[in-house]
């Protein structure tokens, strides 16, 4: 192979803007469906007076929020998920597990409150959930890259707009709410990060809650400055219950432990409302209890799974109504069917509500960013509010909801018009008048309230928020027609482009008229999009799409016109009909790898494609025949992959499965050590040796990886916290492990002495940090991709030596001349697609292909047992990344034993690929279930990132494979066939 010569520059320079392209391409998603819907300039409104005096927010169990709203009492538990709190008998599985988990809270619903599902929506992380519950506003998704911690932009809050808030809990959410606020407004008491230790009780964390608000009540019993402070009106405090959360992703929702932590919140919600009614002494406070998102059954969280989205409201107190007989139709489904309160209505609401309730009850200016809807704005339901004046209150509640929305409206629009040309205002409001029309409609409401019609007021609003809350969206949805089609054209662009690239040679003619003429078209369609672009006033990234679009046509357009000639005796060459055959199957290929997102078990069917129809089918008689042992060895191994991802994805920990899978590590090592030591014995027997040392010491760190594992496993299931010699081990193991195979320095070493390193210093990662058969998957895929690039090897050795005896070849070339460097052939296309293939099992063959929240955290508290976001994510990501060190080392083994140029396979499967990325950008949607929201943006984001990771992990199996005898075993082949 001819590294860096001036033939590789043309697949090197697409391989760049390939990378670049479809990195920066990843954001169209969020600036097209998810974009910030902060803005400034709109006027608060509020209702004068509440009925409370005061609110209690609780919020849990994912997290542990300061609980510092004083007034408003409102409870949130994090990660709490409602079908667990609620439910009677829902620990069925645990011996003596009580009928009732949460008894106070299920007789607040019985009794005194109200209660219903919380809708959130996804990212379902703590961050986004409080910024939904307590500033009545849907995050974009660019918080994600602050960790949900800091704030991208300023928003206002419930908190912000009370007279003083008291907020008690975790110090990943409290700090958000007091960034921004009026100075002294919101007070907080956090515990320190340390105490989030995954692997003890996490209950006392709750409890650290609870102390510090008696804390607070007796220090206010001796200032006379606290105490009237805290007696004050339009008071609210934040109780954020972090344990549940905690506890969900250390044990998972079903167990004994998060059984016991419900309990231990149900306890608090108890002593909390005694302890507001022995201070106050009166019966002034509401209580609002939620969750600013659920749990799925594996204890993890994130995307749009029911069981993340669905979180308990229960809200009772001063101000709110009791239990009412449930509707008809019921208001009931199948989710709540086990909770045996059918007799009762349910009243669900969206996340973003809350705040709107909570402003309601106190009395205070709803946050200006609000964009919920109080629940007693429909006159035929009832909602939460207690009718005490014949529904003047909540006539009124629902007038201040249409004119802090009709005010976030006017603001969006003034401005859209401004920096758009050509602008269609929303149907519903006349251009030009939006604020005379929306002026005229809060008046006829305020004359309603007047007569005390008040039913009919709240249907006027109701009406007006039903189309003011369209024409938020239709605003913020406004660009998106022109972000869809610059996607579209882009990636139509690149697939023209990279097949002109690979067909096409380059010209060698000189600037011509008509080149000359399709530079300044393109010069000057690219100035007219930056000229709009600036008149509109785009956003940033606006600019840089259009330039791929303009680049690509242009490069395609140009080489195409300027090799017509070639063009004709490619077309004339070619079996066209074999060649659209072809690229049927290989769109199907992809469509179907896009269903498998949703269907697991398509990844399984697709092995078993691969392992029996496609040797039966499509090898040469003589080379089954002459390779029986390959053909069994191909089948047996796409066999056992393809049982992978047809197990549960829902696996309990099991130490003898991840002990099971480093044995069989252990033997495949062996295996490539022999089978690499006797492809080395031309070399000096000092060389050999120092190689069977070097795997000798990496098999000794896998044993210490399974020993390490099973004793911290042992002692975490014991509750007996991780001990710092394991934690220190297991660290020290997996860091020299990993690095190992990187600094070890062997002259001239074999492909498979050079594999066989990288194997086992990565099967560490696959005892330590794996949960049950993930070890497993790892041998067997890597036993795949050996075989497949011995398969591949002969049969493109015996298609070469059949063309050699045919005189006229050219038609079974398949395609005419590419790239100087690189002759495409037929099955080029097909081997690009099992690429492909292997670059999404990598991914997804352990882990559940319709939620990327299935990754399991367990194994990360072996060595992270302290709650650190960053770190756990980098450690699941370096056990997501290690078998693409391998497919990397085995893909640039495949090159080589071709004979073609780095990355020319690659480029072939990243030009089809885009047939994959266009069909999930176009299946992205806001709207529907939140489900379907998560899923579609999961998708996008995962197909365009391993697409990324896919050129990637090409240059670094390059990169790993430099130096080594990579043609040794092709002519072994070569001379077998």
């Amino acid at each position: 192979m001819s590294h860096g010569t001036k033939k590789d520059r043309p697949v090197l320079r697409l391989l760049l803007i390939g990378l670049i392209f479809h990195l920066v391409y990843i954001g169209t998603v969020f600036d097209c469906y998810f974009t910030s819907p902060v803005v400034n300039g709109m006027q608060s409104y509020g209702l004068d007076r509440g009925p409370a005096k005061r609110l209690v927010l609780i919020v849990g169990p994912s997290l542990p929020y300061d609980v510092r709203n004083r007034g408003l009492h409102s409870r949130v538990a994090d990660g709490l998920r409602a079908d667990l709190l609620l439910s009677k008998q829902p620990f069925p599985t645990i011996p003596g597990s009580p009928e009732t988990v949460a008894p106070h809270l299920r007789s607040v619903v019985e009794r005194r409150g109200a209660f219903g599902v919380s809708h959130t929506h996804v990212p379902t992380e703590s961050r986004p959930g409080h910024v939904a519950l307590i500033g009545g506003m849907y995050e974009d998704v660019s918080a994600v890259t602050k960790g949900w911690k800091t704030n991208p932009v300023d928003f206002d809050s419930v908190f912000n707009r009370s007279s003083h808030t008291y907020s008690f809990g975790s110090p990943d959410i409290l700090p958000m709410f007091a960034q921004g606020a009026t100075p002294g407004k919101v007070d907080m008491w956090m515990f320190h990060e340390d105490e989030e230790d995954f692997t003890k009780d996490a209950t006392a964390l709750d409890t650290w809650v609870l102390n510090h608000v008696r804390d607070l009540f007796h220090n206010a019993s001796t200032s006379m400055a606290l105490n009237a402070q805290m007696r004050a009106e339009k008071t609210v405090f934040f109780l954020h219950l972090l344990g549940l959360d905690t506890t969900g992703h250390s044990y998972r929702p079903f167990s004994r432990e998060y059984m016991n932590n419900i309990q231990v919140v149900d306890n608090i919600v108890r002593q909390t409302e005694q302890s507001f009614s022995e201070f106050y002494e009166d019966s002034e406070t509401a209580f609002v209890f939620t969750a600013d998102h659920g749990m799925s059954r594996i204890g993890n969280h994130g995307d749009g799974d029911p069981d993340n989205t669905q979180t308990p409201l229960i809200a009772w107190g001063k101000g709110i109504r009791g239990p009412l007989p449930d509707s008809n139709p019921s208001s009931h489904d199948d989710y709540s069917a086990p909770w045996d309160l059918t007799r009762l209505l349910r009243r669900d609401v969206e996340q973003a509500d809350v705040a709107a309730l909570m402003s309601t009850l106190i009395g205070i200016d709803w946050p200006v960013n609000s964009v919920g809807v109080v629940p007693d704005v429909d006159h035929t339901r009832p909602g939460y509010l207690l009718d005490v004046d014949g529904g003047k209150t909540q006539a009124e509640a629902a007038l201040v909801n249409a004119r802090v929305l009709l005010s976030h409206y006017r603001v969006k629009h003034a401005r859209k018009r401004e920096h758009t040309l050509f602008y269609k205002p929303y149907p519903y409001f006349s251009d030009g008048e939006t604020y005379l029309s929306g002026q005229m409609k809060l008046s006829e409401i305020e004359h309603l309230i007047k007569r005390q019609q008040y039913d009919d007021a709240r249907q006027a609003s109701s009406k007006l928020i039903k189309h003011t809350l369209e024409g938020l969206r239709y605003l913020q949805t406004y660009d998106r027609t022109l972000i869809g089609a610059i996607v579209v054209v882009a990636y139509l662009g690149w697939i023209a482009y990279g097949a002109s690239t690979i067909l096409v040679p380059p010209s060698s003619t000189g600037i011509t008229s008509r080149l000359q003429a399709i530079d300044l078209v393109a010069a000057v369609t690219l100035c007219a999009f930056w000229t709009l672009f600036i008149l509109q006033k785009s956003r940033g990234s606006f600019y840089l799409y259009i330039i791929f679009p303009v680049y690509f046509w242009h490069q395609a357009i140009r080489r195409f016109g300027s090799n017509v000639d070639q063009l004709r005796k490619l077309v004339s060459t070619t079996h066209l009909s074999g060649l659209f055959v072809r690229g049927g199957l290989v769109v199907v290929t992809l469509e179907g790898m896009v269903l498998a997102y949703t269907h697991r078990s398509i990844w399984s069917i697709g092995f078993l494609i691969m392992g029996l129809a496609w040797p039966l089918f499509f090898w040469p008689n003589e080379v089954q025949a002459r390779n029986k042992l390959l053909h069994r060895s191909w089948t047996i191994s796409c066999l056992a992959t393809a049982i992978f991802p047809l197990l549960d994805v829902n696996k309990k920990e099991s130490i003898p499965t991840v002990l099971a899978g480093g044995v069989c590590m252990l033997v495949a090592g062996f295996y490539g050590a022999v089978r690499a030591s006797r492809e080395w014995r031309q070399l000096p027997r000092t060389q050999r040796i120092s190689f069977q040392r070097a795997v000798g010491v990496q098999c000794g760190l896998l044993i210490s990886s399974m020993i390490v594992t099973a004793s911290t496993a042992l002692r975490l299931r014991q509750k007996l916290g991780l001990p710092l010699l394991n934690q220190i081990a297991g660290w020290t193991i997996l860091v020299i492990a990993s690095g190992f195979p990187f600094l070890l320095r062997i002259e001239k070493p074999t492909p498979e002495a050079r594999i066989t390193t990288l194997f086992l210093g990565f099967s560490v990662c696959f005892v330590i940090l794996s949960i049950s058969s993930e070890g497993l998957f790892y041998c067997s895929y890597a036993t795949t991709l050996f075989v497949w690039t011995e398969v591949e090897t002969v049969l493109r050795a015996y298609r070469h030596r059949m063309i050699l005896k045919e005189e006229d070849n050219k038609s079974e070339v398949g395609l005419a001349s590419t790239i100087e460097a690189y002759r495409p052939q037929a099955d080029d296309m097909r081997i690009a697609v099992f690429f492909l293939f292997f670059v999404q099992v990598a991914f997804f063959g352990t882990g559940n292909v319709a939620s990327i929240s299935s990754f399991y955290l367990e194994p990360v508290y072996r060595l992270v047992p302290i709650f650190s976001p960053f770190l756990m994510a980098t450690l699941l990501i370096f056990k997501i990344i290690a078998p693409y060190i391998i497919l990397s080392a085995f893909f640039a083994l495949l090159n080589a034993r071709l004979h073609l140029p780095p990355f020319s396979l690659f480029l072939v499967a990243l030009t089809l690929t885009d047939v994959m990325t266009m069909t999930f950008f176009f299946k992205v949607t806001d709207t529907g279930s939140w489900l379907e929201i998560g899923q579609s943006i999961s998708f996008f984001c995962v197909s365009s990132l391993l697409l990324v990771w896919s050129a990637g992990i090409c240059a670094i199996g390059e990169i790993l494979m430099a130096g080594t005898t990579m043609h040794v075993s092709n002519a072994k082949a070569k001379k077998e066939n």
